[in-house]
């Protein structure tokens, strides 16, 4: 299967449009970003579980990384709330499962097998930053590994414009707000793939949370 699998190529969807497609699970469905591969192939999915579903064991062969954005996701490891970030390396293995139900953004088979680091961020309880110079932004540094980094952002109401490229591409999804830039305006749920050495200034009127991963694309 492939959707979106060109990674040369720029990406918009606004998530809250697609329909939820059933996966293996029962009470398990899912939105499809982009994929290449069969079921255990490079994906980035919404996955919804139904109060009381769960997932069969399954292991990581190319390794996992997933952002709760609402309910509570549970697996050997706890229970994971809103905000959640956790990274499974490569060879990890688990049962994951929802009591109350839960959605969330999840990226498989994307990882560097020599970045074995286990994650587990509450980005609520998180101390985040605020750059130098820039007084309308803070950021939470998430995990780095090699080119790859993979942070929050938060810009206030009015935010301006930073023109930037991004050598090894960029992904974003938007979790509260909406992001413009010189493109397009990104309402909340929107996923973004920016490809290798592109370039934009974005900005934003109302403020926006961001999730952004970058460095990660070829070139």
């Amino acid at each position: 299967m492939k959707i979106n699998a060109d990674l040369n190529e720029r990406v918009v969807i606004e998530t809250e449009t697609l329909d939820w497609v059933a996966s293996p699970a029962a009470g398990v469905e899912r939105r499809m970003l982009d994929r290449d591969g069969a079921e255990h192939g490079r994906a980035t999915t919404i996955v919804r579980f139904a109060p009381g579903s769960e997932f069969p064991p399954h292991d990581h062969p190319g390794g996992e990384e997933f952002l709760v954005l609402a309910g509570t996701f549970s697996d050997e490891d706890g229970d994971f709330g809103p905000g959640s970030y956790v990274r499974n390396p490569v060879g990890t293995r688990h049962t994951p499962s929802s009591a109350p139900g839960c959605t969330i953004l999840v990226k498989l088979c994307q990882m560097d097998p020599a970045d074995q680091d286990q994650v587990r961020i509450d980005t609520n309880a998180a101390a985040w930053q605020r750059p130098d110079g820039i007084d309308d932004a803070e950021f939470l540094i998430l995990h780095q590994f090699g080119p790859e980094t993979v942070v929050m952002v938060r810009l206030g109401p009015g935010a301006p414009a930073i023109t930037h490229d991004h050598p090894g591409g960029e992904e974003i999804l938007v979790l509260e707000g909406s992001l413009i830039d010189e493109y397009g305006h990104y309402p909340k749920g929107t996923w973004l793939r920016n490809p290798h050495a592109s370039v934009h200034s974005p900005h934003t009127d109302e403020g926006c949370v961001l999730w952004v991963k970058s460095g990660h694309l070829p070139d």
